[in-house]
């Protein structure tokens, strides 16, 4: 550089004149070492020497003003170029661009600048421009402005946009309030396959998110499925995407596609969330499908949510209302498990199902589980409701087991039961919960025992009937220990 320096100094001593490539070449030299201030200073000697400065120079100090972030300045010297009629070429735009790409303040300038190129033809030596340009207008709010920057960076040539600069434009549209033209622009995406190439990008989630759940709140799931199953086949396992498509195939009414995505999530080890499963079990319901519903249900709990108290009574109402008992019972068991006390009415309408269709032990089960929970059914009420639709052997059986675990029930209820064994002729029955009953210290009237030895005795139980005898003698002067008398009717 000392060396040029001389040799220039030589020649404006000896008397020879540097034409404009001689002043080129310095200019270069100096802005390439970083000294723009020098380079100023032989800029403008030039006019003073009678030189006439060409495109060559106003380039050079356009990109040496960039360079040292006086954006404002090669602005200006832009715009003399302009003035002064010298010829834009890619070299210019190639050095004001970076300048005007990454300021919010110059997006004026740079949209013109775009404008210019393409009145021109002429296209950008960086194609990362465009991307650059579409963030800063996005970020100043210019979406309008993005939009139309996008639409022309197509029009270049060999420029082939950049996945991401579809991404900035969709995050940045949705974020402004124009989803639609988001999906416009990844219809554009779509259409052109850019993500199928294994050489795209990933788009970040900021950009695909909004306008998959956009899709998805307003019945273009499919659309969103599409779009993220090509994001998947680059890798990327988005919990909220997924979500968002759970909660859109529900909401449209397609709950065995939603089945679909959570079992995609599942296998990948995704994490989901309670309110997509929630949906999928409710999207079922809707379609009378409590089958499916209750196995959505299951998947839910699987993965470490817990149904809501309304959610776990809509799945047994339906399972009940479709005869599916059981299934509504197993519903009911893992509710109490859960630890949800809510819900008892229909809980108490399954219990009676069970012993009504001769599931007694699975019901007992169910009743021994609820009370272990702090869940105490009205055992009195089930009972009564037995013996009503004449289900006694039923009843006989949880009143044993009552009996047995010394539960709350009124011995006046127990009563009943006995009535209807008697009634029923169910003489041994009656016999063994009588003799339970007087244990637990009820007292009972004793032409109703008398009554039942005497049907002992006639049916060839003997030794029972001396059994409650001696029982009912031993414990004549007994009390209730509840104070509710047992009556037996003759």
């Amino acid at each position: 550089m000392e060396a040029a320096v001389r040799v220039f100094g030589d020649m404006k001593d000896r008397g020879v004149t540097p034409d404009v490539t001689t002043y080129n070449t310095l200019l270069d030299a100096w802005v390439g070492a970083g000294d723009l201030d020098t380079a100023r200073k032989l800029f403008d000697e030039m006019s003073g020497e009678g030189i006439q400065r060409n495109s060559v120079s106003y380039n050079v100090m356009i990109k040496g003003h960039v360079s040292a972030q006086k954006v404002d300045d090669a602005v200006s010297l832009f715009k003399e170029m302009g003035d002064k009629g010298l010829r834009l070429s890619e070299k210019t735009f190639a050095a004001l661009m970076p300048g005007l790409c990454d300021d919010e303040g110059k997006v004026a300038e740079a949209r013109k600048a775009v404008d210019d190129m393409a009145e021109r033809r002429l296209t950008p030596k960086d194609k990362s421009v465009f991307l650059r340009l579409v963030k800063t207008l996005c970020k100043a709010g210019d979406l309008d402005g993005a939009l139309e920057v996008h639409r022309k960076s197509g029009q270049f040539k060999h420029v082939l946009v950049d996945p991401r600069q579809y991404g900035v434009l969709m995050e940045g549209l949705c974020a402004g309030g124009k989803s639609d033209a988001a999906v416009e622009v990844l219809d554009e995406l779509m259409e052109k396959g850019t993500l199928l190439s294994p050489k795209s990008p990933v788009l970040e989630a900021s950009a695909y998110n909004p306008v998959i759940e956009y899709l998805c709140n307003n019945g273009s799931t499919n659309k969103a499925e599409t779009f993220f199953r090509q994001l998947m086949k680059k890798g990327v396992d988005d919990k909220a995407a997924f979500n968002s498509l759970i909660r859109g195939h529900a909401k449209e009414g397609v709950p065995v596609a939603a089945q679909e995505i959570l079992a995609i999530m599942t296998r990948r080890g995704v994490p989901t969330d309670a309110e997509s499963h929630a949906l999928l079990v409710d999207s079922f319901l809707k379609k009378n499908e409590s089958a499916d519903a209750k196995r959505a249900l299951d998947s839910m709990m699987e993965q470490d949510h817990l149904p809501s108290p309304a959610l776990f009574k809509s799945v047994m109402v339906a399972l009940f209302s479709d005869g599916r008992v059981q299934t509504a019972s197993r519903v009911m068991k893992s509710m109490i498990e859960k630890g949800v006390s809510e819900n008892m009415d229909i809980a108490h309408k399954v219990l009676e199902a069970l012993f009504v269709r001769g599931h007694v032990e699975e019901a007992i089960g169910r009743v021994n589980l609820m009370v272990e929970n702090g869940c105490m059914p009205d055992l009195d009420k089930l009972l009564v409701g037995l013996c009503e639709n004449n289900r006694v052997m039923e009843a006989q059986k949880l009143a044993d087991f009552a009996l047995d675990r010394d539960f709350d029930v009124c011995f006046s209820t127990y009563d009943r039961v006995l009535e209807a064994l008697y009634t029923e002729e169910k003489t041994l029955p009656a016999y063994s919960m009588l003799c339970k009953i007087k244990n637990k210290g009820g007292v009972v009237d004793q032409k109703g025992c008398d009554a039942l030895m005497e049907s002992l005795k006639s049916e060839g139980y003997s030794k029972q009937a001396d059994i409650l005898s001696r029982i009912l003698m031993e414990n004549a002067p007994s009390t209730p220990k509840r104070g509710k008398r047992v009556t037996m009717g003759a």
